[in-house]
């Protein structure tokens, strides 16, 4: 592979609260995956968020996830799938109003957190995301884990299905993240990241938390924006990227 995204999760705030550099990180990112006020973000916060992000060109996407901002989407919920379709149509709807005011549109749609790993496997979940996207857009692109059932489904609905990579984050020998919970679930170290998303870019291998070597072929590559020293560390692997050879582009 010659060329990958890099996306980001941003907005991620509340009123007074925010978590994320959303402009720092948008001199670097070519895909911005924007909270739509379900796990995190507000009215305010996303208007703002659209308006860095089409004055830098920097591709829109919503981030669509349970409502859960105590929890910041990652608890474990069970949502009716004709609820959780709704939402989802929802949350891309409200981003749609501000990314159009910016001169801009959502471009694609990734899961949040809890809903990210569901739809991994759990069909019935999946489905709804498909369902929520079709009843907003059916032209938008999905970005998800290579292999997952949401992935699968976006295909057969006819939905562009995008896959995405995690340096930072730890693999099973099945392809899926180790949960956060247990330990070495998150790549720490800055300079392990960067060579693990080179090592992604080019190869589309990575190294498994067992010591395995798995295929992990991704168009985007997801750089956390939550983590302490998340804007030095995004630069640097923007960096090291192009001397690498790879081009950074946005895959919408």
């Amino acid at each position: 592979m010659t060329s990958i995204d890099l996306n980001a999760d941003l907005g991620e705030g509340f009123g007074r609260w925010r978590l994320t550099d959303d402009e720092q990180l948008l001199s670097v990112v070519t895909s911005a995956n924007v909270a739509c006020g379900f796990h995190a973000g507000d009215a305010a916060t996303m208007r703002r968020v659209c308006e860095l992000a089409a004055g830098r060109r920097v591709t829109i996407g919503a981030q669509v996830s349970y409502r859960d901002l105590a929890g910041f989407g990652r608890r474990a919920m069970d949502v009716p799938s004709g609820e959780l379709a709704a939402e989802v149509a929802y949350q891309i709807g409200a981003l749609e109003v501000f990314a159009r005011a910016a001169g801009a549109r959502v471009a694609y749609v990734k899961p949040h957190g809890a809903l990210y790993n569901r739809v991994v496997h759990d069909e019935e979940q999946a489905a709804a995301v498909v369902d929520g996207v079709l009843l907003a857009d059916a032209s938008l692109p999905v970005l998800g884990l290579p292999g997952s059932r949401l992935l699968e489904l976006a295909r057969k609905a006819g939905l562009p299905a995008v896959t995405e990579a995690f340096a930072d984050r730890a693999y099973t020998d099945e392809g899926t993240l180790v949960p956060r919970g247990r330990e070495g679930a998150v790549v720490s170290d800055p300079e392990a990241v960067v060579a693990r998303s080179v090592e992604l870019a080019r190869s589309g291998a990575v190294t498994a938390h067992s010591g395995a070597r798995i295929a992990v072929r991704a168009r985007s590559l997801c750089l956390h924006g939550d983590t302490p020293g998340a804007v030095e560390l995004a630069r640097r692997v923007r960096t090291r990227l192009t001397e690498a050879g790879v081009t950074v582009a946005a895959f919408a």
